[in-house]
């Protein structure tokens, strides 16, 4: 396999005393990134060394530089560790013995350190080492071949396997953190890209290894029940996903099929998955003659789960997006004018976070260095360097 990629990511966090929930959504962690800048800066650019990624990624933190491959980052490093709670690595796991970033030399400096790990494919087996993306896992997985049709898999364009990953590993060292309240032990959380991708898409797997059921991608068209499809309107577009008895009644009602609640071609979720091509076809007639505002008005009075198909020019911008808040503008220090930033969607009945900045290259640098005991004179040593 291609050597892996240099390392990129690498994170600390302290949680503070109080409140406990700031350390948890990011406002004490600190970003390493290389001199010139991590990957992540220049990925979807907007202004000066913000990207949109960063922009999602790295609000509320701190931004500190540092070159793993120099020998005298290794006393940043140690320093580093001894003053954090969680380090949160995204390398291979030789290349992070190399760097000494391991479970066993980060524990050899501090006891009960938790350290999380994000690989491609996993710890163990032939493909370890190997580095990857999002992409990779996606169609490892087998979402991307059921998600298109046979002549053409699909990959989805939101990076699904990258967040759940992420979020994974949040709840993973969360509970590390539980534990480590309760034994004083820290330990090593491990979280991939295709164990996230291949659990996202658990139940047909979990069918196709159970029943050997070989089912074939249908495009948009659900094939467990029916209807879940996305259907055209007069003027753009909508998806239902309807489950059970009860959901379905009601959408026959809707379209003026109230024959279909007793017909016993449609009696369970599986029998009308059989049927879907006929259902789907007839719920897509009903739908082209209204406005999507129209249609969505109809489902939803009788409580038929249904939404738009929204342009990415339309997303922020809708009533219930913006109600919400899930996106943002935000002014960065050093940028040229505001960048809407998507918010982390969590919402908690006693405690208010707020995005913050992402930071620019190195511009905590300092700052940190000093909390954990350097010297002005050791710091310009650090920077003519170039270790930061």
């Amino acid at each position: 396999p291609p050597p892996p990629p240099p390392p990129t990511s690498f994170f600390l966090t302290h949680t503070p005393p109080s409140p406990i929930l700031s350390g948890l959504v990011g406002s004490e962690m600190c970003i390493r990134d290389r001199p010139s800048g991590g990957e992540d800066r220049f990925v979807t650019p907007l202004y000066g060394d913000t990207s949109a990624l960063l922009s999602m990624t790295g609000l509320g933190k701190r931004g500190l530089t540092l070159d793993l491959k120099s020998p005298d980052s290794r006393v940043i490093v140690e320093r580093l560790v001894k003053a954090a709670d969680v380090v949160i690595v995204n390398m291979p796991a030789k290349v992070l013995k190399r760097l000494g970033l391991d479970y066993d030399s980060l524990k050899s400096v501090k006891r009960d350190i938790i350290l999380t790990t994000q690989t491609c494919f996993g710890h163990e087996g032939p493909w370890s080492d190997w580095a990857g993306f999002d992409g990779i896992a996606q169609v490892m997985s087998g979402s991307t071949f059921m998600s298109g049709t046979e002549d053409e898999p699909r990959r989805s364009a939101a990076p699904y396997a990258d967040y759940t990953t992420a979020v994974l590993g949040a709840f993973g060292t969360m509970a590390a953190l539980r534990q480590r309240d309760q034994d004083g032990e820290g330990q090593h959380v491990q979280t991939s890209l295709l164990g996230s991708a291949i659990g996202a898409f658990s139940s047909a797997i979990i069918e196709q290894e159970t029943l050997n059921t070989n089912r074939r991608p249908d495009g948009n068209r659900g094939q467990t029940t029916a209807p879940t499809d996305i259907f055209k309107t007069r003027d753009g577009s909508i998806i239902t996903q309807v489950v059970g008895n009860g959901l379905f009644s009601r959408i026959a009602k809707v379209i003026g099929k109230p024959e279909w609640i007793d017909d016993m071609r449609f009696e369970s979720d599986q029998s009308r998955a059989e049927h879907r091509n006929y259902i789907c076809e007839t719920v897509g007639e009903w739908a082209s003659k209204f406005t999507t505002e129209k249609v969505l008005e109809k489902l939803s009075d009788l409580g038929v789960p249904c939404g738009p198909v929204l342009g990415v020019t339309e997303v922020a911008s809708h009533p219930q997006v913006d109600a919400m808040g899930f996106v943002e503008a935000i002014t960065p220090l050093s940028s040229e004018g505001k960048i809407h930033a998507t918010r982390i969607p969590l919402d908690f009945s006693n405690y208010q976070s707020s995005l913050g900045q992402p930071p620019s290259i190195g511009e905590h640098s300092e700052e940190v260095l000093k909390e954990i005991g350097f010297s002005e004179a050791e710091i310009q040593r650090f920077v003519n360097r170039r270790v930061i």
